[in-house]
């Protein structure tokens, strides 16, 4: 039987209130928005993950150690481009692979050394993306409208579009 007959109708009303604002968010976004989210999701899930610890929240610990390892395996390096992103992917591909490591033995030893070791790896690259998007806005021209018979069209009815990734369903769980 689905777990959600026994949860309290508010609950059930803000988890598809905050799944909807999640999926609208992640279909108007840019790829690069996209990967500036899921940064912001590791890092989130990390933090999570340490402050469970502290508080010895098992649970959540392992929930949000398995959130980030999800960012990072399906989300962002699921997202490499190996033949077009040359030495940069694989050396993306090789630290995100490390952390992936990292964040299991954090989760198998209940390590926070780990969990920061991480962090403090992620933070520059997510830092980096940010900087990026911030320079393309500067240098951006102004943004022309499509013209009308451009603009797709909008059907009131349709259900949204589900989320692609595994990596933006697990930037969702924790938003």
């Amino acid at each position: 039987m689905d777990a959600t007959v026994f949860t309290p109708a508010f609950s059930r009303a803000a988890t598809a209130y905050q799944t909807s604002s999640v999926e609208t968010v992640v279909q108007g976004a840019s790829p690069h928005q996209l990967i500036v989210m899921l940064f912001d999701g590791l890092l989130q899930a990390i933090n999570h993950a340490s402050g469970a610890l502290q508080r010895k929240d098992i649970a959540t610990f392992g929930y949000q150690v398995g959130r980030a390892v999800r960012i990072l395996d399906e989300g962002l390096n699921g997202g490499l481009d190996m033949q077009r992103g040359g030495e940069v992917a694989a050396n993306m591909r090789a630290l995100y692979d490390y952390c992936v490591r990292r964040l299991t033995q954090a989760n198998l030893h209940n390590d926070a050394d780990a969990l920061a070791e991480v962090a403090r790896l992620i933070a520059p690259v997510a830092d980096s993306w940010k900087q990026i998007r911030d320079h393309a806005a500067a240098m951006a021209p102004e943004p022309v409208a499509a013209p009308v018979a451009m603009r797709p069209a909008v059907t009131s009815g349709m259900a949204p579009r589900r989320m692609a990734s595994a990596g933006a369903a697990a930037y969702a769980q924790g938003v």
